[in-house]
């Protein structure tokens, strides 16, 4: 992991890097095999097969090379390069895709909304990831027998498990709660303390699996590929379906790739290599061994691996891993929410930096209690995690191929890389993922709607909020005169110069900044210097201080400042103007007094966007954290001027 700007006093240890990494990145993909064999066998389940000695081989052979292509091959071997200055994920991966590519060919346009959406989809499943990965865990205490046995009355039977449900859901529901009571304490420091669980967990998984391993070892041909492939030929439809259930397996890949800038592309291949995915292998063989011998246990054959005495440390060791996996997705829509806001997609937002000594570890308010109440809704509208099994998978199989798409862009048009070398590559890819997908589908309407919705009004949100933004420039750029046109004429000295340093934060370098227009028209005077202040958002995620600010003299009283900060990055302008003493610009931001101008939207008939978008944006931009507050604008230092733009 690359050293921030200038910000960090110490880098954190490589083993220090690998253990956090472990305790937030392969927290999702980690707890997989609490529920995805259980979603393919268990009578409970809505899409399962019978648990025969055929079908359980073939079932276990599709997880296994599903982790290797998908996970150790794509991912972990080629993803991890679209490595954009540190940083991942599928707004990075965009970026790269789209660099160089002219703004008006439809390539560059297809590029942008594919990212977009697939990051959109993404959001949908970082809800769907804590509810199910944590109820599935709370779902072993009913499971391994430690609530009980069911009564043999069958009304009573039915009174009881009722119960046990509320009571499932309710601790589920605090647990959650909880979680995301302490995001604020920042990645690193929930990365340290899960770390080490995350460990025993892995230890664990692969010891269970071992266990059982030498009772069944008639498991592991199922690492020939060929059982994989009869069962998908010969299992028709059913055989088919069941590739929805078997995708939950790999459905934390593209979280591992959004969390990369936390940590770098090197420890994450360490853990994933070393532990991980060994631990992940023998579970998955164990769980098959057991079925093999006892496939009654179908109903949850994870926790029926752990002898009675085991039950409940493995229930509790499970519950705390589970919240880890709900970690891996918070903090990647996390990094997507800052990614969007620097980029233009979203409104600014809250965003907290919380280390000092590393750079991407943030921290989002209101991102972290809207996904806190999505996460409790689903629980209660879902109530069981088979329920929910059925709405995950549809969004991130969508994200998945999305990636796969961006990356071969990236590889032709950025890396060169040649016709023959990337596009059978990304067509293996692409056709396994598009099977996925398509058995994904059938779950359609048992809830993947659920996903696909989150992600289609992000979606909405995110270009809405960038063609509003760009109608405003248009609309604004209409009425406005250059810099080098203001000052010509005021040279003449009719107007009153009042002592200090004005800056005017302006969002189109050369064009005057509304506010001043304001200013002159009210106060008919100007400060003895002016600073036109522009900052520029860059399609890299880390601008170094070295092409930080560029400062530019245009006259005696005159000045023309350009910062540049990477989509990962909080635009700090007092920091900023601090840097300009080396370009014989001295500022003083405790003395200075900052023009803002403030734009009140007001939707009109004129050509630009549908009416209710219209009213969309105009509603995000009074939700959008005030410039000031974003800027780090020192306080009682700022007047903003308001003015009404029609779009």
């Amino acid at each position: 992991m690359k050293p921030s700007s200038g910000q960090d006093r110490q880098r954190p240890s490589h083993a220090t890097l690998v253990l956090a990494a472990l305790g937030v990145v392969f927290g999702d993909i980690g707890t997989s095999p609490i529920y995805t064999l259980k979603e393919c066998f268990s009578p409970h389940s809505p899409h399962h097969i019978a648990a025969s000695h055929e079908h359980i081989l073939g079932v276990v052979s599709l997880v296994l090379w599903s982790l290797i292509l998908l996970i150790c091959v794509k991912y972990l071997v080629f993803i991890l390069r679209a490595d954009n200055k540190g940083e991942g994920g599928v707004l990075s991966l965009m970026a790269l895709a789209s660099h160089n590519m002219d703004e008006t060919k439809r390539r560059w346009v297809v590029t942008v909304l594919l990212g977009l959406f697939g990051a959109a989809l993404l959001f949908g499943d970082g809800i769907i990831t804590p509810a199910i990965s944590v109820l599935s865990a709370v779902e072993g205490l009913k499971d391994g027998g430690l609530l009980g046995v069911a009564p043999a009355d069958v009304l009573a039977a039915e009174t009881w498990n009722h119960h046990m449900q509320w009571l499932i859901m309710s601790i589920t529901a605090v647990i959650l709660i909880v979680l995301f009571s302490v995001q604020f304490l920042g990645t690193s420091k929930v990365g340290r303390f899960f770390g080490p669980i995350t460990g025993l967990w892995f230890v664990s998984l692969a010891i269970l699996g071992i266990s059982q391993l030498i009772k069944g070892p008639e498991i592991l041909a199922a690492f020939n590929p060929w059982h994989g492939w009869h069962f998908l030929t010969t299992g028709g439809h059913a055989g088919f379906v069941i590739l929805g259930s078997v995708f939950l397996a790999v459905t934390g890949g593209e979280a591992l790739y959004a969390d990369m800038g936390h940590f770098g592309a090197s420890p994450i291949r360490r853990g994933w290599f070393s532990l991980v995915f060994p631990a992940l292998a023998l579970n998955y063989l164990g769980q098959g061994a057991l079925l093999m011998g006892q496939p009654e246990l179908a109903h949850a054959p994870f926790f029926q691996m752990a002898p009675d005495w085991a039950t409940l440390p493995i229930v509790l060791l499970a519950t705390a891993a589970t919240v880890i996996a709900s970690q891996a997705l918070i903090t990647g829509t996390y990094s997507l929410t800052l990614s969007a806001v620097q980029l233009g997609y979203l409104p600014r937002l809250n965003i907290r930096h919380t280390s000092e000594h590393a750079r991407g570890q943030i921290y989002i308010p209101l991102v972290n209690w809207l996904l806190m109440l999505a996460c409790l809704a689903l629980v209660v509208a879902f109530r069981t995690s088979s329920n929910l099994a059925a709405a995950y998978g549809v969004a991130v199989t969508m994200t998945m191929f999305i990636t796969t798409i961006l990356f071969y862009f990236a590889a032709r048009h950025l890396w060169k890389w040649s016709v023959l070398r990337t596009l059978p590559l990304c067509l293996v890819f692409g056709l396994i993922e598009l099977a996925f997908l398509s058995a994904n589908l059938v779950k359609f309407f048992d809830g993947g709607w659920f996903p696909l919705a989150v992600g289609a009004v992000i979606f909405i949100v995110m270009t809405t909020w960038a063609t509003g933004r760009k109608l405003v420039r248009v609309s604004m750029e209409r009425t406005a005169i250059s810099q080098e046109m203001l000052i010509e004429s005021l040279a003449s000295g009719k107007v009153v110069k009042v002592p200090g340093t004005a800056i005017f934060m302006t969002s189109t370098s050369g064009r005057t900044p509304v506010a001043l227009l304001h200013s002159l028209k009210h106060y008919q005077a100007i400060h003895q210097r002016v600073i036109f202040m522009t900052l520029i958002t860059e399609d890299e995620p880390w601008v170094p201080p070295s092409r930080r600010v560029e400062v530019e003299k245009l006259s005696e009283h005159f000045w023309r400042v350009t910062g540049r900060f990477g989509f990962m990055q909080k635009p700090n302008v007092p920091r900023l103007l601090r840097q300009c003493a080396a370009h014989d610009l001295d500022v003083d931001p405790e003395k200075a007094t900052f023009f803002l101008g403030r734009e009140i939207i007001l939707p009109s008939r004129r050509p630009g966007m549908a009416k209710w978008r219209e009213h969309l944006f105009s509603l995000a931009s009074k939700l959008a954290q005030q410039p000031a507050t974003y800027f780090q604008i020192p306080v009682g230092r700022v007047i903003e001027l308001g003015q009404q733009v029609e779009i």
